[in-house]
């Protein structure tokens, strides 16, 4: 069975960049369309980034567009969010999941993904 760990959360300050990493033991992702969420306090899990199976279609939830990207490399089993110009509202957990809809019909919700990682917490100082 797939399992996923996120690696590369941590503390930063306004405006400086992470890199989440989520790599999948127990079989091959190659097949799976896979997405970043993240929940903060106080509100519901949000879908912020998808990739399609060979990364040709990405989409991006309006509050990161433009700062954040995410990638795949299939031969080594994981996936990335390179997260710059980080805002103090980018604070939260950040979940990576896997076997999602469809990306190029949009991120899709929670309930669309069947497997997940345990979270990374990401702070953002002011």
């Amino acid at each position: 069975q797939l399992q996923l760990v996120e690696s590369g959360g941590g503390l930063v300050q306004s405006g400086g960049s992470l890199r989440l990493s989520c790599s999948a033991t127990g079989g091959t992702l190659e097949k799976y369309f896979l997405g970043w969420f993240r929940q903060v306090p106080g509100k519901e899990r949000e879908g912020i980034s998808c990739i399609s199976t060979r990364g040709g279609s990405v989409n991006y939830a309006e509050s990161v567009k433009g700062r954040f990207t995410i990638s795949r490399d299939n031969a080594k089993n994981t996936w990335y969010l390179q997260m710059n110009s980080l805002k103090p509202e980018d604070t939260g957990i950040y979940f990576c999941a896997a076997d999602g809809p469809l990306c190029s019909l949009g991120i899709g919700s929670v309930s669309d993904y069947m497997i997940w990682g345990q979270g990374v917490r990401v702070t953002v100082s002011p």
